[in-house]
């Protein structure tokens, strides 16, 4: 009878174990984090070595954002034999996480050779790379001073503040007492309160309305148009099977002294992670952190257009200058054009650290912030309330408690920024041939490899204007939108090589410079004629010149942009010898262009060779040598004109589900 006692008391034992096992891998897979640690925590009181439990506890930690809280579990984990491909990388984030720099590096060089998965080698060897270099940023020398905005913070979480018509918005989880299952802590809201830069009036602390927190959902990290009534944000991780990528941007209005019922952007990837958004300075960029497929790894930052009905357009990821194989997201651009954000990616101190990438001589650099903005734990969520101080995020050791807001002031003596910007307008010619404003045009501004670096859609006043930097040259690229008239797509290069100024010469904070173009864009019509400039031959020679060619390239640049196109490219000579002469020598000079312009791709389709002679002079009689030169010409003719073109930069969304009013200009 003891035993059969014995084995019935050891049998309802397994049973319960494997029953709580059972559980706690079930909380994990539908992300409940903090309760499937806290199911493991009851198998680990019985057995402290199980290293399956360890395993996931620490992972657990880990996808929770505590991975600081991880460290002892992964040791367990691997002390018990535990292996897989991605054990000891995030043991060695835990490592770093506790600021044990040394012993990460140790653990990385030891892992990356037994790494089979490729991105998970490649995301560790991008770690050993970042502690290798770790002495560098270590020792930079830092001109910020930080401090905890104490009045605002709470034993709860507080974060990613932004300041808005003299409100402080911010996201916090205080004074909820819902439980979001993965981090077993309140999910959070939006609360705005009255503040005057870090003097906060604490009595005028509200959250947001209904309509923006919604019960069971975490909503927070807003972003406001510059005129403040626009208002993008993050809502989601509902705790829901799939509640790690339920995570959606949202837009609402301020009309008549509320906000509109927010309604979800269509730029958002639905199997996706997209949050943490900000708008440029000039609100026709919308910037936001997404883990779609198609990155660099983890999160990125991508960018979208916004024109002035407030529509989505070309969403683009920032690139591997910007993006890591780790998670980059809260983005803030400043007054300067400089991209902040947090990184776990780039060489930082511990887990999220934030960073400030700038512009300048056709290159991205991308610098650590240094200490003490930055610390083992988790830094993000700046705004810049000036151009040398504000506000940013941290979970470091000292504060109220889990995520606090801190204030900080850039000591800098030599900060001095200059802005530059083209300014420009696009125009046609009429009838007369005099310039006119030409509307709906997208204006692209290229760097020298082709890469687009902004855009701008022109309204009635026919301006566009872009931020440029430094000793950079640039290609602007015009292309008409819309209407019954086409228009040839239209390229012009623009440089600011030798037109900096001398920053030591500055006395103010900021310095704006300006400089101004304008973009002429053809009407395409049948038998239009067009001149080619700089195309010589040597004397009596048919063959292309190097010089002749660097123009004929600016045509093949033409029926590039313009495939509907069909052309005749003529040559004329002047009157200095016979007819017959002239006429052969034309014909052979415009087949030999129209040759160099095949082999350089153009479709011989679409090309004519036409020799013209000296029977459309443009000066009959010439006299002088320059008079001659006139009528030695090559001319190509648009023949047919093909179907128009697709637009280039199509609309995202149907205005309807934003607008409730015809006309709505997004400034209202």
């Amino acid at each position: 009878m003891r035993s059969l006692i014995v084995f019935l008391f050891l049998g309802a034992f397994f049973f319960s174990a494997c029953s709580i096992e059972k559980k706690a891998s079930k909380a994990f897979d539908f992300g409940q984090y903090q309760s499937s640690i806290d199911l493991y925590q009851r198998v680990l009181e019985k057995n402290p070595d199980d290293g399956r439990a360890n395993f996931f506890v620490a992972e657990a930690y880990r996808l929770s954002n505590r991975a600081e809280e991880s460290l002892p579990y992964y040791e367990k984990a691997l002390a018990s034999g535990v292996k897989n491909d991605s054990i000891k990388m995030n043991y060695a984030f835990a490592l770093k996480a506790n600021a044990q720099y040394q012993e990460a590096k140790e653990v990385l060089q030891g892992a990356i050779p037994e790494i089979d998965d490729e991105a998970l080698q490649a995301r560790a060897g991008e770690e050993y790379e970042n502690l290798n270099n770790f002495d560098r940023i270590r020792e930079k020398e830092s001109y910020y001073r930080v401090k905890n905005l104490e009045e605002i913070n709470s034993q709860s979480a507080e974060y990613s503040p932004v300041y808005n018509n003299g409100e402080l918005y911010f996201t916090s989880n205080r004074n909820d007492s819902r439980i979001y299952k993965a981090t077993g802590t309140p999910f959070t809201s939006i609360y705005k309160v009255k503040t005057s830069g870090a003097n906060v009036e604490m009595n005028t602390l509200s959250s947001l309305p209904s309509s923006i927190n919604s019960d069971n959902t975490n909503d927070g990290t807003v972003a406001f148009s510059p005129d403040g009534r626009t208002m993008v944000y993050a809502k989601g991780n509902t705790g829901k099977k799939k509640g790690g990528y339920d995570v959606d941007l949202y837009i609402t209005r301020y009309r008549n002294g509320e906000w509109t019922e927010p309604r979800a952007l269509l730029i958002n990837d639905d199997k996706s992670w997209d949050s943490s958004p900000v708008f440029s300075q000039d609100g026709k960029t919308l910037y936001f952190a997404s883990n779609r497929a198609g990155g660099q790894g983890g999160t990125d930052i991508y960018s979208a257009k916004m024109n002035s009905r407030g529509r989505f357009y070309n969403v683009r990821n920032l690139g591997s200058e910007i993006n890591t194989t780790g998670n980059e997201m809260f983005p803030y651009v400043s007054e300067d054009g400089a991209l902040y954000f947090s990184s776990d990616g780039h060489p930082g101190f511990g887990q999220l650290d934030l960073f400030v990438a700038r512009r300048k001589n056709g290159q991205t650099t991308v610098e650590n912030l240094g200490r003490p903005m930055n610390s083992s734990a988790d830094d993000f969520g700046i705004y810049l309330f000036n151009l040398d101080r504000g506000f940013f995020t941290s979970n470091r050791e000292g504060g109220a408690g889990d995520d606090d807001i801190y204030t900080f002031v850039n000591q800098d003596p030599d900060l001095r920024i200059v802005n530059y910007f083209l300014d420009g307008i696009t125009m046609t010619p009429d009838e007369n041939g005099d310039l006119k404003i030409l509307p709906r045009v997208n204006v692209k501004l290229m760097d020298k490899d082709g890469e687009v670096l902004d855009e701008d859609l022109t309204q009635d006043d026919g301006r566009f204007s872009f931020r440029v930097y430094e000793n950079e040259n640039y290609n602007l690229v015009a292309e008409r939108q819309g209407g019954e008239e086409q228009f040839l797509i239209t390229r012009s290069e623009y440089t600011t090589v030798g037109k900096e100024v001398n920053r030591d010469t500055l006395t103010r904070l900021v310095t704006d410079i300006r400089f101004e173009t304008q973009m002429v864009l053809e009407k395409i019509e049948k038998d239009k004629v067009f001149a080619l400039e700089n195309i010589y031959y040597d004397l009596d020679r048919d063959e292309i010149r190097a010089d002749a060619a660097r123009e004929l390239d600016k045509l093949v640049t033409i029926l590039q942009d313009n495939p509907e196109l069909k052309i005749e490219l003529s040559s004329h000579t002047d009157d200095r010898n016979s007819d017959e002469y002239n006429l052969d020598l034309s014909q052979r000079r415009a087949k030999s262009a129209v040759d160099y312009l095949v082999s350089q791709g153009i479709d011989p389709t679409r090309l004519v060779a036409k020799g013209y002679g000296e029977s459309k002079l443009l000066i009959p009689n010439a006299q002088t040598e320059e008079e001659h030169q006139v009528n030695r010409r090559t001319e190509f003719k648009i023949l047919e004109v093909g179907k128009a073109r697709q637009q280039s930069t199509p609309l995202e969304f149907d205005e309807d589900r934003y607008f409730d009013d015809e006309g709505d200009d997004g400034n209202n």
